[in-house]
């Protein structure tokens, strides 16, 4: 086999290939020496087929798969002697002719193959990294506004003969039509609406506002423009409402015997379950902070080109979300304050800063014999599984089947894994907030 580099640029690589016909005669001889023991043919005993007529009948199956295993062997030698990393699999450019020409024998097999690899990462002291991790105390009155929230969520309510105000619930039936046609998810009967609460379309809820039980109302209303139904989207519907009950809600009082309707004990044992929650929450929110503190040291000191194919591919998923979103919702780059232009040039940072950190997290992992486990990610599965009671199997079944998808649950239980190692290096230092910091988004 004879290897020549032909191109050397940046993080593109080019060989020119060339396997000789005699090796490739020598594979498709063992081949067929080994099918000799296994092939049954009319007119022979077992194993007593001779290579010649073999070769006559599978020669060019197997010269074929011969070719396949020597560009494979081929292109795994040019990686290993180089030592390099591969950013996407290798493309192969077969000379014109050449497969046809080696299948029948006649000549060698030429071709060239185009590499890209993964630039080499020298990876920082990870004992130098300075972050703050920032932490916040349950307060007596956050429980106290959350147990409030439960309340009002178990608020109970009663009949109520006087006109609908805000905060009652209004339970009707209703039947839309949109240009004098009734439309998907138009007809409903015996619905619960809380007048306030914002669960319906805009205006909907304004027009039950003095209706009373029994009464009928026709209204006209104006679907948003960025409605999830395209169909509906900005169309006027008019719908025919019968209020079927008005009821006001009553006073809940926050006591034991409320408690153990939520099937707890006493108020103290649901106040402390509040608390375990909130603290759980807060621990979440402050484990989402010191990583994307650690991610944005990562990303500075890790300066690199990425490889141009993984980059396109992460600037067209990230702006492909943007477009679709941007549709959805009905808006356009100038509603953002920003153009297509500078708006394709900020998404490609950041789809560039995702390729780096991931390719430093990758790195990071294999110097480090960071793995994940088969317990790991069978655990991952199951509990995607429980998500979704009564699929389990199906659930199972899908991620058994698609490698892929397997693959996504793996990942970001390996970036995981990876922060919790490079936070025990780090010198970490814990700094208590309000509870309003903590909870702040990012300005990015």
């Amino acid at each position: 086999m004879q290897v020549t580099e032909t191109a050397n640029a940046g993080l593109k690589r080019e060989f020119r290939v060339v396997v000789p016909a005699t090796d490739l005669a020598a594979k498709v001889d063992a081949r067929l020496v080994d099918l000799k023991d296994k092939v049954q043919l009319r007119g022979f005993r077992p194993g007593k087929v001779p290579v010649a007529h073999l070769k006559r009948i599978y020669g060019k199956s197997a010269m074929a798969e011969a070719i396949e295993d020597a560009v494979r062997e081929a292109n795994s030698k040019i990686i290993s002697d180089n030592g390099y990393k591969l950013a996407i699999e290798p493309k192969i450019v077969p000379e014109a002719g050449a497969v046809e020409s080696a299948i029948e024998g006649k000549s060698d097999l030429a071709y060239t193959v185009e590499m890209e690899i993964v630039p080499a990462i020298a990876l920082t002291d990870f004992k130098t990294i300075k972050i703050e991790r920032l932490t916040a105390a349950v307060t007596d009155a956050e429980v106290d506004e959350a147990l409030q929230q439960i309340g009002e969520q178990n608020q109970p309510f009663g009949p109520k003969s006087a006109a609908a105000e805000q905060g009652d619930r209004v339970t009707v039936s209703f039947k839309g039509t949109v240009d004098g046609q009734p439309f998907e998810g138009g007809t409903a009967d015996n619905v619960p609406i809380l007048l306030g609460s914002a669960q319906f379309i805009p205006g909907f809820e304004d027009n039950l506002i003095g209706i009373k039980a029994g009464e009928s109302r026709t209204f006209n209303v104006k679907f948003p423009d960025a409605y999830a139904a395209p169909a509906l989207a900005g169309k006027e519907a008019t719908f025919a409402v019968t209020a079927n009950t008005v009821e006001t809600p009553g006073e809940v009082k926050l006591d034991d015997d409320f408690a153990k309707t939520l099937g707890l004990e006493s108020l103290a044992k649901l106040r402390e379950g509040i608390k375990d929650r909130l603290q759980r929450d807060h621990a979440a929110a402050s484990r989402q902070k010191l990583k994307r503190a650690l991610l944005d040291q990562l990303d500075e000191r890790h300066k690199f080109e990425p490889p141009p194919s993984l980059l396109e591919q992460e600037f067209n998923t990230v702006w492909s979300t943007v477009e679709g979103d941007l549709k959805a919702q009905g808006r356009t780059f100038a509603d953002e304050g920003t153009t297509e232009e500078k708006a394709r040039e900020d998404y490609r940072a950041i789809a560039e800063r995702r390729v780096r950190l991931g390719l430093v997290i990758a790195e990071i992992g294999e110097k480090n014999n960071i793995k994940v486990t088969d317990e790991q990610l069978t655990a991952a599965v199951m509990d995607r599984a429980r998500q979704l009671p009564g699929q389990e199997q199906q659930v199972w079944d899908y991620y058994r089947n698609n490698p892929g998808a397997l693959a996504g649950l793996r990942a970001p239980i390996f970036e995981e894994k990876v922060v919790d190692f490079l936070i025990e290096l780090a010198q970490v230092t814990d700094k208590q907030v309000p509870r309003e910091e903590l909870y702040k988004e990012d300005e990015e």
